[in-house]
């Protein structure tokens, strides 16, 4: 069975977005741009598809013209457990830089630590671990 995965569509910064995802968390990298795919519908040099394989896999593209881009409400890109703390931690810092924090990365009254961090493209982060881990 495979588990949904998220496609997000950039307005026109997929390039450097999955570039940045790339260099956080390391990867492979994939992107094809709208001529490689004969795409009109939005510039050449535009990714018509891009995916980043990794320990954090993520797919993307920019939005075509007239089509809408990721804007995230009510939902997070949930990192919880996916790595050891310290590289969480590593995680953590590298998306916040020039994104905004919305709950520090921290222990928790539950006895976890997580933290919640909106990156510079927009994308809601909730990294975290559990004691011991």
């Amino acid at each position: 069975m495979t588990a949904p995965q998220l496609y997000l569509s950039f307005p026109g910064t997929a390039r450097e977005a999955l570039s940045f995802y790339a260099d956080v968390f390391g990867g492979e990298l994939s992107l094809h741009s709208y001529a490689d795919f004969g795409r009109d519908d939005g510039p050449s040099d535009a990714i018509a598809h891009g995916v980043l394989n990794g320990v954090v896999a993520l797919m993307g593209s920019d939005a075509a013209n007239g089509e809408k881009s990721v804007h995230m409400e009510g939902a997070m890109l949930s990192l919880l457990d996916a790595a050891e703390p310290p590289l969480l931690h590593e995680w953590f810092d590298r998306l916040a830089d020039d994104g905004r924090i919305v709950d520090p990365l921290a222990p928790k009254p539950w006895g976890a630590s997580d933290g919640q961090v909106i990156d510079r493209y927009g994308l809601h982060w909730l990294i975290g671990y559990e004691p011991g881990a």
